[in-house]
């Protein structure tokens, strides 16, 4: 796949696909460039305004696109529950789904139904609307859950003593646990999926370091100005850009030789940036008892129970 790029990306005319956090960054990049392969890309934006912004980006590039957006914030299980809701009904069904939304070492803040809002938005949250989704997905050839990770998962534990960070909260450890938590997820749904003989496939990607608004909204809550700059500097001279970082996960969307349970990042240095690539992740993110302890908790706190 060396030199792989958006050129690249098979027709995908008469797929229905699922964009989460679609609004900027690798998101809108993402849902970009599936529209302009013929998809009819559903945006899942949490912030109205934002969300007819960018939609009305992808139109401008491409009048013809069948693009639409729709309210989704993966830090309320009842916006998930709607969203789920309405989707199938609308479209008829989800060929790809993926789960790109995200936020980053963030202060401590719970979402709407008491979650740590990183492990909330990131894992929970995405847990939740693939359950719902996933069976108008099953029965369709050539399906995909895309889960979006980090290199960040790579120090990454499960502290299921204290899941939600309550007794002690670092910014950072909470957003390895769960960039940890979506691979795992990955990778578990992928052996469910094998084991009851469905088509679906579920996979995973990585951007690499790439330049999104999420690196400075952290400083930003913080009211510190100071990391807010340095952060914004390190994205002008060092990262990739979204429409960079969003190939991995365009290539596990959309190629042909792509198997379940692989996972994809860029090619580069440290995977940091470059062409996408099948990379390898930590030893812990493929423990299939934490990952099956992880899915019985995720089903209790969110109530959503896969077939």
């Amino acid at each position: 796949m060396a030199g792989w790029s958006t050129q690249d990306i098979p027709a995908q005319t008469g797929r229905v696909a699922v964009v989460t956090g679609a609004n900027s960054g690798l998101g809108l990049a993402t849902s970009r460039e599936l529209a302009r392969a013929g998809a009819r890309v559903v945006m899942g934006c949490r912030d109205a305004g934002r969300g007819a912004a960018a939609l009305l980006k992808v139109r401008d590039e491409q009048p013809q696109a069948d693009v639409t957006c729709e309210a989704l914030d993966l830090a309320s299980l009842a916006s998930v529950r709607d969203f789920a809701g309405r989707v199938p009904s609308t479209y008829g069904g989800v060929d790809l789904l993926v789960n790109n939304a995200g936020v980053m070492a963030i202060p401590r803040a719970t979402t709407a139904d008491g979650f740590e809002m990183q492990l909330g938005t990131n894992h929970l949250g995405h847990f939740a609307l693939t359950g719902l989704l996933l069976p108008w997905m099953t029965d369709r050839a050539g399906s995909r859950v895309v889960t979006v990770s980090s290199t960040a998962h790579k120090p990454g534990r499960i502290d299921f003593d204290d899941l939600m960070g309550e007794r002690s909260y670092k910014k950072w450890g909470a957003y390895s646990q769960s960039k940890l938590a979506n691979l795992l997820f990955a990778f578990e749904l992928q052996r469910r999926l094998a084991a009851a003989g469905k088509a679906t496939i579920s996979v995973a990607a990585h951007p690499g370091y790439a330049a999104t608004n999420l690196q400075a909204v952290g400083p930003q809550q913080e009211g510190n100005r100071l990391m807010g700059l340095l952060m914004t500097l390190g994205n002008r001279l060092f990262a990739q850009s979204d429409e960079a970082g969003a190939l991995p996960s365009l290539y596990a969307a959309t190629a042909p030789d792509v198997e379940g349970g692989e996972y994809f990042g860029p090619s580069g240095f440290q995977e940091s940036r470059g062409a996408p690539k099948r990379v390898d992740s930590r030893p812990r993110s493929k423990d299939t008892e934490v990952a099956a302890r992880l899915w019985q908790v995720s089903e209790e706190l969110t109530g959503v129970r896969y077939a």
